[in-house]
């Protein structure tokens, strides 16, 4: 097998280090490292080395990132300077045990290829980073309200809190580095290869292997002490979360919204918030460390109240309703403010509009049912589990408050809430899936387009039909048998890249494998699974995407070597 550095350059499969350039080569799919972990796939690239996704032999099923730690040096000196910082950045690791910060297991040093590499071993966490949830933003032409962006806040400050409770400066906040966790919607905060211990008295700290000196940061979002001069201080990382969180807001990079010019933020013209958070976000981002917050808890005690009855997570709206031990004289009143606030989520889920209520009512019901049982830990349980309307099975108890359901209502919810949760099964995005079935739809239907479906009786052969639609492309997208990966990216596929597969087949990243064969290839198993949309496939806003996830998935099985 033939691999290629960054640079391009052609190599030998069973090569560790480019002859070229001397540069690490990635470690082939397969290959154990410490005879215990087995590269998966890589996940990205850094300045000293990949990250891998890797199976922990020892515990099957068990996934794990393998960090490398390749510097490029010669001289024996030089190397056990590197092995010296490595041991460093892995015990700082150690004593990191936070639940949104990555559990560091191990380290470990290995020959390849007959020069020493070094790896970190941490969990994995399952999530979409916020780069990849702006990416998914943007392509439906939004970006985080001010709303979202003050739950992040709220819930990563206590984060770099208890990181710099430990003199410890992550050096590298930005929105790859901090990772939507699905498991918990919690963001998780990655990547520590800028993690260095603080001295409290010296105040910074620099990388230094012969003579490179190495200033850790990324262009835009790190403050100047950071990248002119090494220097960083708690409030360098404070510096970067107030970057990160306009970037988030406005979908645009740090370059388009400061005027490097006149040294100033564009304030009320790029950048639009709320007076308050606007205040917050300017002590953050100040020019001179001492001029702005020096820890986290003061960004937290000044952040401004949510907006939102209701905040909302990086993808979906969530039921946030705390009820605590209600008497039966209660009831009515709560469920009169369940329903007020179900309501105010319906509206707001990016659904159709005949859909939402269904949401309600299967809310509503499920709510009032607990309650009346008197069952309240599973009344918190269902608020902390409901995901868009990812709802339970509707009990069966009779619900003398809520109104009379049909049995046609009654079996439209239910098939509803199965296509919610195989949609959700599949991890495709929402916005896509229901943009998609809308377009199939209205195809079938063009009398009725610019109308939308109601939930009145009248409607209801047309929301039958809609879902037959929903759920013969669940099934097909099953058929295809997409990885994760593409699923999820649906939706936020563009022609940037079918731009990047031309670059790395022209590099010959794709050895003998051409950019003709992989549009052969791709158009086969697109035209079997849907042979009678054939000329649909150059729609990007609904099968292009199917036919992108193809071949993307092509592309990482050549890639592989599979």
């Amino acid at each position: 097998m033939q691999v290629y550095c960054t640079k391009n350059h052609l190599n030998n499969g069973s090569n560790r280090f480019c002859t070229h350039c001397g540069e690490p080569l990635p470690l082939p799919v397969g290959q154990v490292v410490d005879k215990r972990y087995k590269i998966i796939r890589q996940l990205g690239q850094g300045g000293f080395g990949r990250t891998y996704l890797a199976e922990d032999k020892n515990q099957p099923n068990k996934q794990c990132v393998l960090k490398e730690f390749a510097p490029q040096v010669q001289d024996p000196q030089d190397l056990q300077k590197a092995k010296e910082l490595f041991e460093r950045e892995a015990n700082t690791l150690k004593k990191l045990q936070h639940p949104q910060i990555p559990m560091f297991h191990a380290s470990l040093q290995e020959k390849l290829g007959g020069k020493d590499f070094f790896f970190l071993v941490q969990d994995y966490i399952d999530g979409d980073n916020y780069r990849q949830l702006l990416e998914q933003r943007q392509s439906q032409k939004q970006t985080f309200s001010e709303e979202e962006v003050l739950n992040l806040l709220e819930k990563i400050l206590p984060v770099l809190a208890y990181l710099h409770s430990k003199d410890v400066v992550h050096r590298d906040i930005s929105p790859d580095n901090l990772i939507w966790r699905r498991s918990d919607n919690l963001p998780v905060l990655i990547d520590f290869g800028g993690v260095k211990q603080l001295p409290a008295s010296q105040g910074f700290w620099f990388t230094q292997l012969a003579v490179h000196n190495t200033l850790l940061g990324k262009t835009g979002y790190a403050p100047e002490e950071q990248l002119r001069q090494g220097k960083v201080y708690f409030s360098s990382d404070l510096y970067s979360l107030a970057v990160t969180a306009l970037v988030l807001l406005t979908g645009k990079e740090p370059q388009g919204l400061y005027d490097s010019y006149q040294g100033i933020w564009l304030w009320g013209k790029e950048i639009q918030v709320s007076p308050k958070l606007e205040t917050v976000l300017k002590k953050m981002l100040a020019y001179q460390p001492n001029s702005r917050y020096q820890n986290a808890n003061q960004v937290l005690k000044d952040l401004p109240s949510k907006v939102a009855t209701k905040p909302q997570n990086p993808q979906i709206t969530k039921l946030k309703t705390m009820i605590v031990a209600p008497g039966r004289k209660q009831a009515h009143q709560i469920v009169s403010k369940i329903h007020n606030q179900t309501q105010l989520i319906a509206n707001k889920m990016p659904l159709p509009g005949w859909m939402r209520p269904f949401a309600v009512s299967m809310l509503g019901t499920s709510v009032i049912v607990l309650i009346g049982a008197g069952s309240f830990a599973a009344v918190n349980a269902l608020i902390r589990g409901v995901s868009s309307i990812s709802l339970p099975t509707l009990p069966t108890v009779s619900n003398p408050i809520s109104k009379p359901v049909s049995d046609k209502q009654n079996q439209q919810t239910s098939r509803l809430s199965q296509i919610i949760n195989r949609r959700q099964q599949l991890e495709i995005p929402q916005g896509y899936f229901i943009r998609m079935v809308d377009n199939l739809f209205y195809a079938q239907k063009p009398e009725l387009q610019g109308r939308a479906l109601t939930a009145k009786p009248e409607d209801a052969p047309l929301r039958d039909q809609w879902s037959s639609i929903a759920e013969n492309l669940l099934q097909k997208l099953e058929q295809a048998q997409l990885s994760a990966a593409s699923r999820r990216k649906l939706g936020s596929y563009s022609q940037r890249d079918f731009d990047t597969w031309r670059r790395q087949a022209q590099a010959g990243q794709f050895g003998d494998y051409t950019l003709n064969q992989l549009t052969k290839d791709t158009n086969t198993k697109f035209d079997r699974l849907f042979p009678k949309e054939k000329q649909e496939k150059r729609n990007l806003q609904t099968y292009g995407q199917i036919w992108y996830a193809i071949a993307a998935d092509q592309v990482s099985k050549v890639q592989s070597g599979n």
